[in-house]
């Protein structure tokens, strides 16, 4: 099964590995479904991805609060 993508939005990078991956957020569309905010690592081309979260708009608001929480914000 193919797996498609489309990263509609690259929103930022929270860490680079030694191997230059970079695990970023981004708003990434699969399989032509609505995007979603998207958690993963990515090769530096963006070619190869490793296993990560897509969050709803609703599920980062819910993860947004409950950080803000956490964190004392």
């Amino acid at each position: 099964m193919d797996i498609n993508f489309e990263i509609e939005q690259e929103i930022g990078v929270l860490s680079e590995s030694a191997r230059a991956w970079t695990k970023e957020l981004n708003l990434v569309s699969w399989n032509g479904a609505k995007a979603k905010l998207d958690i993963r690592d990515w090769s530096p081309a963006h070619e190869k991805m490793g296993k990560g979260i897509t969050l709803t708009q609703e599920e980062a608001e819910v993860l947004y609060d409950l950080l803000g929480k956490y964190l004392g914000k």
